[in-house]
């Protein structure tokens, strides 16, 4: 019975770190996101330690590790945190080697890290559209970063495609934050463009 609860317990808190997570994401001020995250950190540390192969928990925590990283740039905190960071993501896809939302991160991290610590483009974007493929109504991170990398590669029609697809379906599902990105994103690809492309219905792969 004590280890029904520990893990029930553990789901608990993970999801309750995930919602901390994105009300972070949403708030405005600095002080609040990392009062969020923080809060979100703490949850998912009890969390992992109530159950270390709940992958969720683990991945409640690279929630956490990643938004307090972007919130405070590139500074001595965030490289510190970084290792604790990667081995989360990793110990989350070890235990569930389909969570999207981790092979997001982690593809993601491929991308943005220097070869010297671990950074792999090429890889980075294989993972990128697998997630695409696999959660086509879903993947809106996965779209911007994906542009972004094609960008810098000189494959701008295709970073436009996939920043305009990323704005649809962040608008459908009503992520607020994700909007914004997206429209930064769509922006910056397009900077003569007065107004932001209408919403389209994405065709759902199986």
């Amino acid at each position: 019975m004590g280890e029904v609860h520990a893990a029930v317990s553990a789901r608990d808190l993970s999801a309750q770190a995930l919602d901390e997570c994105q009300k972070g994401r949403l708030a405005q001020a600095r002080e609040t996101r990392l009062a969020h995250f923080d809060r979100s950190q703490a949850l998912a540390e009890r969390a992992v330690a109530l159950d270390d192969r709940l992958a969720d928990g683990h991945f409640a925590l690279v929630c956490s590790l990643g938004e307090k990283m972007r919130t405070d740039g590139q500074n001595l905190a965030s490289l510190l945190g970084l290792r604790k960071f990667l081995a989360s993501l990793d110990r989350t896809l070890a235990l569930n080697p389909n969570h999207l939302e981790a092979l997001s991160c982690k593809g993601t991290a491929l991308i943005k890290l220097p070869r010297l610590l671990g950074g792999d483009r090429d890889k980075g974007e294989q993972i990128l559209r697998r997630v695409i493929h696999q959660a086509p109504q879903k993947a809106v991170n996965a779209r911007l970063v994906l542009a972004r990398s094609y960008a810098d590669r000189g494959r701008r029609q295709e970073a436009v495609t996939l920043a305009q697809e990323a704005l649809s379906v962040a608008r459908s599902l009503d992520r607020k934050d994700l909007i914004r990105e997206a429209e930064e994103t769509w922006g910056q690809l397009n900077p003569g463009s007065e107004s932001f492309p209408q919403s389209r219905t994405l065709l759902a792969r199986p």
